[in-house]
């Protein structure tokens, strides 16, 4: 009978990518709800990665190893990640949303006949059985919820920001095993992997943000909103039109063309809340929102709003975060 959770954990460069600590916080809630244990699973013979693993609350850490799978190709992965899983006979296996996994996922789950549930923004267990796993559709306009027909396993993968990799419960050492695989044919040659455009900053690691709108008026106004990002000790961004305008640069901005966030506080000013923007920051743990229009839509997910001029509510915030801070 199928039991336990698996969880995947991709590396690149000899560390792990930070969704996967986040996939493994969504991992050890479900292990929770439905008492059942979590097993990592690392596609590499580095043991220092299965190390730093083993240090979070996972029953096991299973080493999948094959000369193959140094550099990462889809037939190579699914390859290996099939056998992993016919092995443990899990009931569920959690992935990060990257791109890496959206490339490989939905062959390994062909494999077993079962579909992709991607993208997911939360999960509940209703009676500590039923999964209900829910993903954004329409541009993040309605949410889903996807049940499944129990059958294991049932593949997963979960949007950055919709858990944080700081709610990854550590733990007191797992067993670490490793597990050499038979890797069939690799149909092609990789090639260097692809580098991003190197940011100034990456917003997905701060843990405030201030966030600038239309609101702004104009770019001279921007040292204000600085001002209060410095005194909060947190990061300044923007919504599209400011970056369009070359106000702020691209890296600072926050939506669907932009960075995802999930910042512990996130403060919006003037910022009307198109969808756009707000599939980019939803997750945040704090919403602040300032706009003189009541009817804005940012003021429905936000946990505290401000109906007024920001020109005069910037100023105040600025100056009772420092009297707070001495």
């Amino acid at each position: 009978m199928s039991n336990g959770i698996l969880i995947f954990a991709e590396h690149r460069d000899g560390a792990f990518n930070k969704t996967s600590f986040e996939a493994l916080a969504a991992a050890q809630q479900l292990g929770a709800s439905l008492n059942q244990p979590v097993v990592a699973v690392v596609l590499s013979t580095d043991a220092a990665l299965a190390q730093e693993i083993a240090g979070y609350d996972v029953s096991k850490v299973i080493s999948v190893e094959s000369p193959k799978l140094n550099e990462y190709t889809p037939d190579g992965y699914t390859d290996a990640m099939e056998q992993a899983v016919r092995a443990l006979d899990p009931q569920y296996v959690i992935m990060p949303h990257t791109y890496l996994v959206r490339d490989y996922a939905p062959k390994l789950a062909a494999r077993f006949g079962k579909g992709l549930i991607s993208d997911c923004v939360r999960l509940t267990a209703e009676g500590g059985s039923e999964v209900v796993f829910s993903r954004r559709i329409f541009l993040g306009k309605i949410d889903a919820d996807v049940v499944t027909d129990g059958e294991s396993p049932v593949f997963a993968t979960f949007q950055s920001g919709a858990f944080r990799g700081d709610q990854a419960k550590r733990g007191a050492g797992a067993v670490m095993e490793s597990m050499p695989v038979e890797v069939g044919e690799i149909r092609m040659q990789p090639e260097p992997a692809f580098q991003e455009v190197k940011q100034a900053v990456d917003l997905t690691k701060a843990n405030v943000i201030v966030a600038i709108g239309r609101g702004i008026k104009g770019e001279e106004n921007i040292a204000q909103a600085q001002a209060l990002a410095e005194a909060l000790g947190g990061d300044l961004a923007a919504s599209r039109p400011i970056c369009d305008a070359g106000w702020l640069p691209i890296d600072r901005q926050i939506g669907s063309s932009g960075q995802t966030v999930a910042p512990k506080l996130y403060i919006a000013l003037g910022i009307s809340g198109a969808i756009q923007h707000l599939v980019g920051m939803k997750n945040s743990d704090t919403i602040v929102a300032v706009n003189k229009d009541p009817e804005a839509p940012i003021f429905d997910i936000a946990d505290y709003g401000i109906v007024g001029d920001i020109f005069e509510v910037m100023p105040v915030l600025t100056e009772e975060v420092k009297k707070l801070k001495g």
